[in-house]
């Protein structure tokens, strides 16, 4: 079974999408990080959820 942990992150109104993207990208790149949903409100703010798998180390002896 995978386990995931998750990051929740809010882009005020007025954030270009140049900026939100660069953010993702450098979470995806150096946490490891994928989107699991981007919510766009009427008002231009965004809501994003990411998640990664965690790693869970079991005893070999």
């Amino acid at each position: 079974m995978l386990d995931y942990s998750y990051l929740d992150l809010y882009l005020p109104r007025g954030t270009s999408r140049e900026v939100a993207r660069q953010m993702l990208t450098e979470h995806a790149e150096h946490g490891d990080w994928e989107l699991q949903r981007l919510r766009l409100y009427p008002d231009g703010s965004r809501r994003i959820r990411l998640r990664r798998k965690v790693i869970r180390a079991s005893r070999t002896m």
